[in-house]
């Protein structure tokens, strides 16, 4: 029997000293590792599970720093430059542009807008900027602006609706529902349109709205409407007539609500009536253009008939006629005041339009 001889075997002190550390060292890992063994047991993972799961996050964690790196020395963007160029070298740049939904908007300044990304590669296109710009536009109250690949821009426009003209000191102006100016027109042009007027008008339109809504009926016969003071409304309708509102939303609509009523009755507008005043509460003033002059004028014609007459019979040679005379003076004087009572209290029935 062969027999192996080791040399340079180690001794028993070397050989003791080996064990007590292997001791020492699967001492300490139960010690230390317990805790840490009672958490990977928690878990509903088996360990080849979690290995992948801690192979998968140190991956996540270097591409998240690569990423920051290459963000820093600006390869994303070189990289979508380069990408944007390839795309326009195949053809998917903008060559054409598509406007839709417009009907009074000028599409010249909508392509205006919109050429200015011709033949930029379609990456590149802003859309939301360009939207942006389009809202800047008068007559348009929406728009969307997508991509038609590989070479067209499709523009869609939702435009505002004329509502009304708005009467200003040098011109007059096309507004919308919300006051919002659309473009200057010409007076032929808004002669079938509502006409506002007076300092901050535009600012009251919807106010008005619903003012008119009120009275249905009056509604289509209302043909001006003036903002009196920065407080009230003086509607003028197609007959030249006009209506003195109260102040406030309620008074002026209930007022309104009673002439429309008033007018389907006794058939105010069309007569002879120029202004109704309802200013006042449960009362309309009414005037009627010339009564007073009218009248100033018939009772002017009969005082001097009277004041002949009087002339006459003292020419007579009357026994009274000092007597007389004096009595034709005073009824002179006394015709005299018909007149101007006539007068004043005409001018205490004309209201002023304020």
């Amino acid at each position: 029997m062969s027999q192996t001889i080791r040399r340079k075997a180690s001794g028993a002190r070397k050989a003791a000293a080996r064990q007590g550390k292997a001791r020492k060292v699967n001492a300490a890992r139960a010690r230390t590792g317990s805790a840490f063994d009672a958490v990977l047991e928690a878990l509903p993972f088996s360990d080849e599970q979690l290995h992948r799961i801690f192979v998968a996050t140190i991956l996540a964690l270097a591409a998240i720093a690569a990423w920051i790196v290459a963000s820093m020395a600006g390869l994303p963007a070189l990289a979508g430059q380069q990408f944007a160029a390839v795309a326009a070298d195949a053809g998917f740049a903008v060559h054409r542009v598509d406007v839709r939904g417009v009907n009074h908007l000028n599409e010249l300044k909508v392509y205006e807008k919109a050429l200015a990304e011709r033949d930029a590669a379609m990456p590149q296109v802003d859309l939301e900027r360009l939207r942006d710009e389009l809202l800047q536009l008068s007559w348009v109250e929406d728009a969307r602006v997508s991509r038609q690949l590989p070479d067209t821009l499709v523009i869609d426009i939702v435009e505002r609706k004329p509502h009304a003209v708005l009467r200003k000191p040098d011109r007059l102006v096309l507004i919308d529902a919300q006051g919002h100016e659309l473009e200057p027109v010409s007076s032929r042009a808004a002669r079938d349109r509502l006409v506002i007027s007076g300092p901050g008008a535009g600012a009251r339109v919807e106010d008005l709205t619903a003012l008119l809504d009120a009275a249905p009926a009056l509604k289509p016969q209302v043909a001006e409407a003036e903002w009196v003071g920065n407080r009230r409304w003086n509607l003028k309708f197609g007959t030249g007539q006009v209506l003195a509102l109260p102040e406030g939303e309620k008074q002026s609509a209930g007022a309104l609500i009673a002439f429309a009523r008033l007018d389907g009755v006794n058939r105010l507008l069309g007569g002879k009536v120029a202004a109704f005043d309802m200013r006042a509460p449960d009362r309309i003033y009414l005037r009627v253009p010339g009564r007073t002059d009218e009248e100033a004028r018939a009772a002017g014609a009969a005082a001097a008939a009277k004041a002949q007459a009087a002339a006459e019979r003292a020419d007579a040679g009357s026994d009274g006629a000092g007597s007389d005379g004096v009595g034709s003076d005073g009824a002179g004087t006394g015709k005299a005041t018909k007149p101007e009572k006539a007068a004043a209290s005409g001018r205490a029935g004309q209201r002023d339009n304020t």
